[in-house]
């Protein structure tokens, strides 16, 4: 697969390819939402929060990278691809390059992370160490995880139960139960997006043996996990209000309707309109999230102003 000069994208539009920005609320809603439970809770440390932004983006964008690189090599990224163009696959970005700037990336991320490790100590370390491997052992090394139908448990731990959980105790230092499964919303949702990319891509996936879960279940299956996940991630809400937290925390229910209408749209399209879906399953993290989020720090706000 490869780009005619013609239509060759320039440099800024080659790497936002590779960045894949709809997908980026992934990888920032579970710090945004970690650091509002540590404003909720008296907790919240603005510099730290802004840290692990940085690095949660940061690790993100270099699994998008290294997934181009192994999934050139291993043949996943052909002219039958019904997603986004793959850079390295059409040439666009040499995979020399993509190698060098993950490379520079990877060992960026962990240097900046030691600030977070200096606060939180070994088990920040521990988290920025396992994030990393991750990043590269999603589709590199001799077991790739994306290619074993294990990739779903994985970004469920690292975009939900990590990203959530480590900013709130880098701020914190301590790691309540209701974190974790506040935690559970955007991991739900971060692994519909990675079901949606999945069940466009099972013909090609399982020519060249990428055996992901909706290669192995099947489109209706995945297609029902998808809507069990959405499910999930709005009866977060309610625990949190069980647990003792405001009932603003159920501001982000008035995402439903952006929900349904991503399910409607996922039973309804195949192929590339499947593109929409994951787009759209991003801007539902996005919303849900943020609305949680304001949920969360409303009545600390409001405390200020009250006289």
């Amino acid at each position: 697969m490869s780009v005619s000069t013609s239509s060759r994208p320039s440099a800024f539009q080659a790497w936002m390819l590779a960045i894949r920005p709809k997908t980026l609320p992934a990888g920032a809603m579970p710090v945004v939402i970690g650091s509002a439970l540590a404003f909720a809770n008296g907790a919240f440390r603005p510099l730290p929060a802004l840290v692990a932004l940085v690095c949660a983006l940061g690790i993100q964008i270099a699994t998008n990278f290294i997934n181009e690189i192994y999934d050139f090599r291993k043949g996943a990224d052909t002219a039958e691809r019904l997603g986004p163009t793959r850079t390295v696959a059409a040439g666009i970005i040499t995979e020399q390059t993509m190698t060098r700037v993950s490379i520079t990336l990877g060992v960026s991320v962990f240097a900046l992370g030691m600030y977070l490790v200096a606060i939180g100590g070994w088990p920040i370390l521990l988290i920025g160490v396992l994030s990393l491997l991750f990043a590269w052992a999603y589709t590199g090394g001799p077991f790739p995880i994306a290619y074993s139908g294990l990739g779903d448990v994985f970004v469920f731990i690292f975009f939900g139960l990590v990203a959530v959980g480590g900013t709130y105790f880098v701020q914190a230092l301590s790691l309540p139960f209701p974190v974790l499964v506040a935690a559970a919303a955007p991991g739900a949702f971060s692994v519909c997006i990675l079901l949606v990319n999945n069940i466009r891509d099972i013909d090609t996936d399982r020519k060249v043996g990428k055996m992901t879960l909706p290669a192995r279940i099947g489109a209706p299956a995945a297609r029902a996990l998808y809507v069990a996940l959405t499910v999930l991630a709005y009866l977060v809400p309610f625990y949190m209000l069980n647990a003792g937290y405001s009932a603003w925390c159920l501001l982000s229910l008035l995402s439903i309707p952006l929900a349904i209408g991503m399910v409607r749209m996922l039973y309804a399209s195949e192929g590339r309109a499947l593109n929409a879906v994951l787009a759209g399953t991003g801007k539902v993290l996005a919303v849900h999230g943020v609305l949680f989020s304001v949920g969360l720090v409303i009545p600390n706000i409001i405390s200020i102003f009250r006289p």
